[in-house]
């Protein structure tokens, strides 16, 4: 996958805590819907995975830096970008922006997605067709 995909998302008044901003924990909430909407677009759906092929991905890894606030019904842009893959995980680069212009970013992170199998919770190659290219 070379190129970075884009996600719209609003802020709605449940995403904000008692000072009108986004409360941290839901930035990566935003951030797991961006990289479920880019598998969805890749016509992959995680519950088919799990269902066909007893697989499942978790969430091993998560680095997230809070550089400005969203607040209530800021329009943002969540982009996922896949930089490093090995055989059982994957690891993506998102940015948070406020709309879609990119000109103000608002939290960047770094996540690493292992893939398990579901029943054992141990790691499995990721299959080939599922693989993105970077």
């Amino acid at each position: 996958m070379s190129k970075v995909f884009s996600w719209p998302i609003r802020v709605y008044y449940e995403d904000t805590d008692l000072g009108g901003v986004v409360y941290y924990a839901n930035y990566l909430k935003f951030m797991e819907r961006a990289r479920t909407e880019l598998l969805r677009e890749l016509g992959v759906e995680q519950d088919e995975l799990l269902r066909t092929r007893n697989l499942l991905f978790v969430i091993a890894e998560a680095k997230v830096k809070y550089l400005r606030p969203a607040r209530f019904n800021d329009l943002l842009s969540v982009t996922v970008e896949l930089y490093e893959r090995r055989g059982s995980s994957m690891r993506f680069r998102q940015q948070i922006y406020r709309d879609d212009t990119h000109a103000e970013m608002l939290c960047e992170g770094d996540i690493r997605a292992a893939c398990l199998d579901a029943g054992s919770f141990k790691p499995k190659r990721i299959p080939k067709e599922l693989i993105m290219e970077t």
